[in-house]
């Protein structure tokens, strides 16, 4: 930075962007690692990178950036590890007062069943299934998050939907 630069984003500045973008970013790479572990030390990851590059930074800009760092450090985890997705599944039905072994092997599977579906979709289809399902964002605010059509949104989800009535119709 030269002595006549000026650094737009002080620490008030880069608070204020980190609570308005820290959850939709977490989530994001949550959508794409399937970990929520990883996808909070990645998230603090990028902000410190932000942070490192705040001089650097349009202000009109951030949020994309932000998303940019986010995208590249998936997709760098992606190159150097296999991983697989899992995702763990909130049990908001009811259980018996008493769950029986038979119970707990069956939940178990149908969990597994699931998570397994939702690891073999396209990266695509199993973005806007968690963004839709799990932040409950309209077709529109994926789309925008994306940078997609609407089209391709529902596109995407109708496809999502069909394999995963498919597979778990097969299994049970």
């Amino acid at each position: 930075m030269t002595p006549h630069q000026v650094t737009w984003m002080n620490l008030e500045q880069f608070k204020i962007i980190f609570d308005e973008h820290y959850r939709p970013i977490k989530n994001f790479i949550y959508y794409k690692l399937g970990d929520v572990d990883l996808a909070e030390d990645f998230t603090q990851e990028v902000f410190i990178k932000a942070w490192d590059k705040r001089d650097t930074i349009r202000q009109e800009t951030v949020k994309s950036y932000l998303y940019k760092i986010a995208a590249n450090l998936t997709i760098n985890h992606f190159r150097s590890a296999k991983n697989r997705f899992e995702l763990e599944l909130d049990d908001h039905h009811d259980k018996p007062s008493i769950e029986s072994p038979q119970y707990l092997m069956e939940n178990q599977e149908f969990a597994t069943q699931v998570n397994n579906a939702l690891a073999n979709l396209p990266e695509g289809q199993r973005t806007v299934f968690l963004m839709n399902r799990i932040e409950d964002l309209t077709y529109r605010e994926i789309a925008e998050r994306l940078k997609i059509s609407v089209k391709a949104v529902e596109k995407r989800m109708q496809n999502a939907l069909e394999h995963l009535r498919d597979v778990i119709k097969l299994k049970f």
